[in-house]
Parts: C-alpha cells; structure tokens; sequence
C-alpha cells in the first residue's frame, strides 16, 4: 500500500510539473473530475444513470372478472329485452285494429226483404277467396249451423260477436284467438244462399242482431 501511495504522488507531481512547462495535457480540476475520468467515484450527478423501475403486472381475480362478465351480459340482455318490446309496442300501435270481413260486392244490406228480415249484410265474392275476423277476439263457434251450412263466431272484448255464414270451408277452431284480418275461413255457398258470397251479422252482448254497415263504417271499414 505504501508503495502505491508513493506512485500516485509521484504521478502527481508529474502532472503538475507538465502543466507548468506549458505542455497540452490539462490539469483536472479536483479529486472528483479524476474520478469520473476514469469510471469510479466522484460526483453521482456525473455520469451516473437512474435504475430504470419495471411494472409489475398486476394480478386479476378471476371471480371479479367473472362478474364484470355477467353484468355485462345482463346489460346487453336487458337492453335487447327492452329494443323488442319497443318494437313490438310500436307494431301493436300501427296494426291494423278493424279489417273487412271479405273482399267483393255489396249485395245485400241489413233489414227487411223478401217477407222477412235479414239480419246482416251479404258480400260476394270469389269462391274460396278468404274470409277475415273484422276485429280482435276469440272464436266461440266454428262449424255446422242451421241455415249457414257453416258459420264462425267470433267475441269481441266489447262484448259483440261477429258472425259469419255459408262458408266452403273454416280454417280456425273454437278457442283460437283471432286479430282482425286474420283469415277465418274460405268463402262459399253451403246453407240457404243463392251464390257464392259471405253473410255478415254483428249481435250485440245480449245477442241483439244490430246494422252492421254504420257499426263498420265507424271504425273505417266500409263496405257500401
């Protein structure tokens, strides 16, 4: 150690001794710029880079992310859940509530004719072309009926019933829930009838038989 201690004295003095001459090589300022010279001590603000600090990543829970899952899912459901409802509202709004009981011609009207009284309206038509419920309801009869040949009844939530006669042919049963323009039947001329056509009633809740034409036409449908 003393042997080194004596060279880098002498290295010293060296130095200094060439600086003094007027040689190229500069002194270093102190101890410190020495150091940093060669690598090792000095100044930590010389020279010296920052440890760089590595993200540990962080762990999920697999129960959480479970759930965040299922809410997800809960949302996009309820969300879906309420678009169809607003659609389907949106379809009830716009459907049509009253439809024409048969397409074709006017032939006969409610009230008296030939010595008697006809207690609905006759449409007719092409055979076998449909026959539809005039307004929402349930089917309370579909089949044979003395004078129809076949009839189908139909309640409504007001309480009428409409009814329909001389059909060829029923396509729903007693029970069936209808909405209007839904198609009942096909037309025909079974019973008492004198040509292809539809006979068309409307009784009130107590079975009154009332004039279907104004009872039609205040819903939109018109016939005449």
């Amino acid at each position: 150690m003393a042997i080194g201690a004596f060279a880098a004295a002498a290295a010293g003095q060296t130095l200094k001794a060439g600086a003094s001459t007027g040689d190229d090589i500069a002194p270093l300022a102190n101890s410190g710029d020495a150091s940093a010279a060669f690598g090792v001590g000095g100044d930590s603000s010389i020279g010296t880079a920052a440890p760089e600090i590595l993200t540990v990543a962080q762990v999920s829970d697999a129960g959480v992310e479970a759930r965040k899952l299922t809410q997800s899912a809960q949302l996009i459901a309820n969300r879906t859940a309420k678009l169809q409802k607003e659609a389907e509202e949106a379809a009830e709004k716009a459907r049509v509530k009253y439809a024409k009981p048969a397409d074709g011609t006017f032939t006969s009207g409610y009230g008296a004719r030939w010595g008697t009284t006809h207690f609905g309206i006759d449409i007719a038509g092409k055979f076998g072309s449909p026959i539809r419920a005039f307004t929402d309801g349930v089917v309370i009869e579909a089949g044979s009926a003395s004078g129809f040949g076949l009839w189908v009844r139909i309640q409504h939530p007001d309480g009428t019933i409409s009814v329909y006669g001389h059909m060829d042919s029923i396509t729903v049963r007693e029970g069936a829930k209808v909405k209007a323009g839904d198609q009942i039947a096909r037309m025909g001329n079974r019973g008492q009838s004198t040509g292809t056509h539809l006979h068309f009633e409307i009784w009130d809740s107590s079975g009154r038989k009332l004039n279907p034409v104004p009872i039609m036409a205040a819903k939109g449908v018109r016939v005449v």
